[in-house]
């Protein structure tokens, strides 16, 4: 387990899925946390996590990003770790994606980790610290009916490596993780809805399974501790070995 005792974490999308999970290793590891997320949040979760601050942010929006972050970092008293984890499936069709269904998935996917990261940066300017984007393995390799989230999340990959080599100076590090099929409500939905094929999915990972919140979780904590001092620009992938997978 990292130590982050005395860090000061905000994270996207952390009530539920992979930014849940995050949010409890973080609180796990010691760190004070703050989440930033557009739904309230749930008398269970804040029954076990009752140091965590939740503050109602839509992060596709430029003064309600800056406001959340203005609000969390007081209560923080500084920031330390940010990671940009909120965001939305897209799985239909190309010629079924209307325009206003691209600009949703690109508002959040990549508009809302642009000015999570551009909040957090600011911040840590004259500190150092670590950001955390969350993309996908589809954002490294293509699927057929993901144009816009392939696309965004590809943005986020290079998004965290731009940002990387103009902040290093600064002692911020920016690291990208790149999940493959989380076992999650969302997966589950895609799965119910005919969209995903968990058997055939299960099938196609080399590790035989689909991969746990924890273990994004982990990864997470890892890049967020001074074990990953030296690591910066990267994309971590934590896909049971789907994107090095080319034989059938």
């Amino acid at each position: 387990m990292a130590d982050l005792k005395n860090y000061r974490a905000i994270v996207t999308g952390g009530l539920s899925g992979i930014g849940k999970a995050i949010v409890e290793a973080y609180a796990r590891a010691g760190a004070k946390v703050a989440v930033l997320d557009r739904d309230v949040a749930s008398d269970e979760f804040r029954s076990a996590l009752p140091s965590v601050t939740v503050i109602p942010c839509d992060i596709s929006n430029p003064d309600s990003t800056r406001d959340a972050f203005d609000q969390a970092c007081h209560g923080l008293g500084g920031l330390d770790i940010a990671v940009a984890n909120a965001g939305i499936s897209q799985n239909c069709p190309t010629f079924d994606l209307d325009f206003a269904g691209w600009r949703k998935v690109m508002s959040v996917n990549l508009d809302g980790v642009f000015l999570t990261a551009h909040e957090a940066g600011r911040r840590m300017k004259d500190s150092g610290g670590s950001i955390i984007m969350t993309a996908s393995m589809y954002g490294v390799v293509a699927a057929p009916e993901r144009v816009g989230y392939c696309t965004s999340k590809a943005g986020v990959v290079m998004m965290a490596k731009a940002l990387a080599i103009e902040w290093a100076k600064l002692g911020i590090r920016v690291n990208a993780i790149a999940p493959g099929y989380v076992k999650t409500a969302l997966v589950e939905d895609l799965a119910a809805r005919g969209r995903l094929d968990i058997e055939k999915l299960t099938g196609r990972i080399p590790m035989g399974r689909l991969i746990t919140t924890d273990e994004i979780a982990d990864a997470a904590c890892f890049l967020a501790s001074d074990q990953a001092r030296a690591i910066t620009g990267q994309v971590l992938g934590v896909d049971g070995g789907w994107t090095a997978y080319g034989y059938l």
